[in-house]
C-alpha cells in the first residue's frame, strides 16, 4: 500500500471537520501533528491543506486579505505536486473553492471528499 493510499486517519478526519465548520485555525492546529510526522506526498498534502486553512483564517478572521492570498499561493506550491484526487479529496476542487472563498467572504469552502474513494 503506498503512502497516499493509507486513507484518512483520525487527525485528518478531525481537521477536515473543523475546516468544513469554518474553524480554520483549529483545523490548522489539528493537522499539524500528522504533518510533522508525514513523509513524501502526504507531507505535501498536509502542508497544503494547513496553508489553505491559514489563508482563510487570515483573510476571514483577521481581515488580512493580502496575507490570505500569500498563504494560498504557498498552499498551491505544495498541492501542485499531488494528483487531482489524493487521499479521497478532490484537490483541484478544494483549491478552487478556497480561491472563491478568498474573493467572497460569505462562501465557506468544504473539503470535497470523493465518495468512491477506497483506501484499500
Amino acid at each position: 500500500m503506498s503512502e497516499h493510499e493509507a486513507g484518512p486517519d483520525a487527525a485528518w478526519a478531525e481537521g477536515a471537520r473543523l475546516f468544513n465548520a469554518g474553524d480554520y485555525w483549529e483545523a490548522h492546529e489539528a493537522l499539524e501533528p500528522p504533518w510533522m510526522t508525514a513523509k513524501g506526498l502526504d507531507k505535501r498534502f498536509y502542508a497544503g491543506v494547513i496553508l489553505l486553512a491559514a489563508a482563510l483564517h487570515k483573510a476571514h478572521k483577521m481581515g488580512n486579505a493580502r496575507g490570505g492570498r500569500r498563504n494560498y499561493a504557498k498552499a498551491l506550491a505544495h498541492l501542485a505536486l499531488l494528483p487531482d484526487d489524493f487521499r479521497g479529496v478532490a484537490v483541484r476542487q478544494l483549491e478552487a473553492e478556497v480561491h472563491a472563498a478568498l474573493q467572497d467572504p460569505a462562501r465557506r469552502p468544504q473539503v470535497p471528499v470523493k465518495l468512491d474513494y477506497d483506501p484499500a
